[in-house]
């Protein structure tokens, strides 16, 4: 049993744990990237990845989800997984920057692919991740491609700071 399935509301490190930290991830343009990092995932036997790739692709197209400082949050639109135990947080630290459009002009470095199988969850990880990349140390551990271990430490830390 995962730890999702042990309680009523997922949280940031829960979904992280799910989904994984990857390294020197290769691939010049997003569509690359999501095609590789898709490949490396567990996902429930009838989870159709060609979707999975197509809505993030349609949502890059739509609008950049690079947020700045090197950092992006490329997310489907819309809840693609329909149990909750199966949501994913998953960090990939690229080989080499991507331009991608971002507010402040600079190369992103790391994605965090977004997961959820509805809306609720999706927006509160999307509200915490935005809390997260405003604190300059936690931007900073990031520069520093952590280990998904010192990633959940460090997430730990700043959202008991918040609550």
């Amino acid at each position: 049993m995962s730890e999702l399935e042990n309680t009523n509301e997922a949280s940031i490190q829960s979904l992280l744990k799910n989904g994984g930290v990857y390294f020197n991830v290769k691939g010049d343009r997003p569509e690359i990237i999501f095609k590789s990092i898709i490949s490396k995932l567990n996902f429930p036997e009838d989870f159709d990845t060609n979707k999975l790739y197509e809505e993030l692709c349609h949502r890059e197209e739509l609008m950049s989800t690079a947020v700045g400082n090197g950092i992006a949050i490329p997310h489907p639109r819309y809840p693609l997984l329909t149990n909750d135990a199966d949501q994913k947080l998953i960090v990939c630290f690229l080989d080499k920057p991507v331009m991608m459009n971002p507010p402040d002009m600079r190369p992103v470095y790391v994605f965090f692919i977004l997961l959820t199988s509805n809306t609720k969850t999706h927006l509160k990880m999307l509200s915490q991740l935005a809390f997260l990349f405003q604190k300059p140390e936690f931007r900073h551990l990031l520069e520093q491609k952590p280990s998904e271990e010192e990633l959940l430490k460090e997430i730990t830390q700043s959202l008991k700071v918040e609550a």
